[in-house]
């Protein structure tokens, strides 16, 4: 049996159990139902409350037994209900005991006893599930396996308050993925579980409301349905609405602003709304103030980071709302040596995971300071904020670490903050640091942020050159992540902007011509579009392109054919267009365009496309390769106006859009010189 611990564990567990506990499972082999039964309510008077006695029960066996008595139609209702009851109280034991339960097929066991009709016995058989389903051991796909339990399952809502409780308690917990909420919603989850908002049990709105938050979480279809429903003639966002009201546990008020906040990113709800601005947010800023306990706080700060992330109106009102900055201050110094705490194991909990509190500070703040660059200056200006946020990043924690570069690189997108806080406190050096071997959603933020930190106008530009970075770039797009190709490369590209000689061609040399080109033909547009603001920005100035395409011309004039000839996206085409200018405007690197008639007659193409950015880059070219003041420009000019490329210049100029009109001009002109 799954559930029998192996041989030699078991002598040693044995010999100082079996006198102690032999008798209890003994008893459940007695031939007389009276016995059995007497023996099951004896064995669970003994293993309430008690570990030790419900581990030494599970290692001698007892738990076949009693599942084996659990589901024989000879047992009696009473001996069945005891049995369950039994269970249940084993599985509130250890995470091992749980193990042990689900290896034995408990859970096949006690969904097949929910068929019986006795209400008693349904209750017990749920309470047990409850207890197995809310382990984080018990894989919650056995809850779906079989299709006919959850329709089951939802039928049995209407019979008891009991059933209410464990059935949306064991919903909420077991509905991890899209597939869970479809499956609950095609089920009629929501016209089933609304009505239970308003039942007079406490446990049971409670149950329903986190059934609802665990529903409606990144998940448009139901968010938008909830906005419709009516409970008892009220819309189903009014009723969050009340219990997030200050006479409310918190618990419930957290929750009712969770559910509103999902509505609210699944876009279910403006972002304007009166209940997401008047009510929800005030709501979350309130749990983040230093009365409420440490996980309130941690979740009051997560759920607000969530709702405002994408809205700049909402992450303004919050950072003026009740000093939400310097409030999320003192996540940091909890719990400190006077913190009020009397009780000394709430104590021990809040030192073993302060650590959350700094997580979700950091994510808060990243929140906030994604779009406001006068939040970003409050966030660096709070004490010692700069310092926390470096300490954060080589914290032992990865949530802290990947939430303190989370925050980096949220107030890295301010030119002001580039140049004093980020400078001052030469973040790049710890940044460095956690790039070297990071997990993949560590290593996605630190580049991402790093990329900014290598804008021309950033003073830790110069330093993070010289420290050996380019290597480091360059083998981020070789990585199996596209965003991290992405980062690898975007970063290169702000490097080699109005770069001098000596580090574009240390890139070219570290990236390679190989790796180059098989980015120019990654399957990730952003990928592409990276690479190719990469090959735009080495072929700057003339001496710089002359040298590049000296060495590289024939691999780089094929990739640009390619990208030209294949499928891809305006954007895609403007900047390859632009990349052919760029080489237009070299001494010697125009010759590669002027002797290859397929290259000039795509050129020609695009001066006529329907797309004016494309035009404008087409004649941007043209414009480039027949400049009077350059030499053989007089025989380009000749070529190029055989190959018919001063008539379309000319209609050009009659051109409805001023700029392709003006560039065209500008090309005639050279022409009349």
């Amino acid at each position: 049996m799954a559930c029998l611990l192996e041989a030699p564990l078991r002598i040693s567990v044995l010999s100082e159990v079996t006198a102690t506990s032999r008798h209890y499972v003994d008893r459940l082999f007695d031939p007389d139902p009276q016995k059995v039964l007497q023996g099951v309510i004896d064995m669970k008077n003994a293993v309430i409350g008690n570990n030790k006695q419900k581990a030494n029960l599970i290692v001698l066996g007892a738990v076949p037994r009693l599942l084996y008595l659990l589901q024989q139609s000879s047992s009696s209702l009473e001996l069945r209900t005891e049995c369950a009851v039994v269970l249940g109280s084993l599985a509130m034991g250890t995470e091992n005991n749980i193990k042990s339960l689900v290896d034995c097929h408990i859970i096949p066991a006690l969904l097949q006893g929910l068929l019986c009709p006795d209400l008693i016995f349904i209750e017990a058989c749920l309470r047990c599930l409850r207890t197995v389903f809310i382990s984080p051991v018990t894989p919650v796909q056995l809850l779906y396996t079989d299709p006919t339990v959850i329709p089951h399952l939802m039928s049995l809502l209407s019979r008891s308050h009991r059933t209410q409780e464990y059935i949306t308690q064991i919903f909420s917990h077991c509905c991890k993925t899209p597939e869970h909420q479809t499956v609950l919603f095609n089920h009629g989850a929501i016209q089933n579980i609304a009505p239970l908002l308003i039942s007079p049990s406490y446990k049971v709105r409670m149950q329903a409301l986190k059934c609802f938050s665990v529903l409606a979480y990144e998940n448009t279809q139901v968010s938008m349905t909830l906005v419709n429903v009516l409970v008892d003639g009220e819309l189903l966002s009014q009723v969050f609405v009340r219990m997030m009201q200050r006479d409310q546990p918190i618990e419930m008020q957290l929750t009712a602003a969770k559910c509103l906040t999902y509505m609210c990113r699944a876009g279910a709800i403006r972002t304007d709304d009166s209940c997401v601005v008047l009510k929800t947010l005030p709501c979350l800023v309130r749990m983040c103030s230093k009365e409420h306990l440490l996980e309130e706080r941690v979740e009051g700060a997560e759920t607000l980071a969530y709702l405002m992330e994408p809205d700049v109106e909402l992450q303004r009102i919050a950072s003026t709302t009740d000093h939400l900055v310097a409030m999320l201050a003192d996540y940091f110094k909890y719990p400190s040596s006077v913190s009020a705490i009397t009780d000394i194991k709430r104590l021990d909990h809040d030192l073993k995971h302060a650590h959350e509190l700094r997580q979700a500070a950091f994510k808060l703040y990243a929140s906030l300071g994604s779009n406001d660059e006068d939040i970003r200056k409050k966030i660096t200006e709070t004490e010692n904020m700069m310092d926390r946020i470096v300490s954060g990043l080589s914290e032992s924690s990865i949530k802290v670490r990947l939430a303190a570069v989370r925050c980096l690189h949220s107030l890295s997108r301010s030119v002001q903050q580039l140049r004093t806080s980020f400078h001052d406190h030469a973040v790049w050096k710890p940044l460095m640091k956690l790039l070297q071997n990071a997990p993949d959603e560590v290593l996605v933020m630190a580049s991402s942020t790093l990329c900014n930190l290598l804008l021309e106008f950033s003073p830790s530009k110069e330093p993070i050159l010289e420290s050996g970075v380019i290597e480091l770039l360059c083998s981020l797009t070789q990585s199996e992540s596209p965003a991290l190709r992405v980062n690898g490369i975007w970063a290169l590209m702000n490097m080699a902007f109005q770069a001098d000689q000596k580090v574009k061609v240390e890139i070219v040399r570290c990236l390679g011509t190989e790796q180059l080109f098989r980015l120019l033909s990654d399957p990730d547009t952003n990928v592409l579009m990276k690479t190719l603001g990469l090959l735009r920005n080495l072929l700057s100035t003339r001496p710089h392109i002359d040298q590049i395409m000296s060495s590289h011309g024939k691999q780089i004039m094929q990739a640009v054919t390619l990208i030209l000839e294949a499928e891809h996206s305006i954007e895609v085409k403007e900047q390859t267009l632009c990349i052919l200018a760029n080489i237009a405007d070299g001494n010697t690197a125009k010759e590669l365009i002027m002797t290859n008639d397929d290259m000039l007659q795509k050129i020609k193409y695009y001066m006529g496309h329907s797309n004016v950015k494309l035009q404008l880059a087409a004649t941007f070219c043209i414009s480039n390769l027949i400049w009077n003041e350059e030499d053989g420009s007089q025989e380009r000019q000749d070529k190029l106006r055989e190959m018919g490329f001063v008539d379309i210049l000319h209609k050009l100029t009659q051109a409805s859009d001023p700029n392709l009109s003006d560039r065209a001009k500008t090309a005639m002109q050279q022409y009349l010189a």
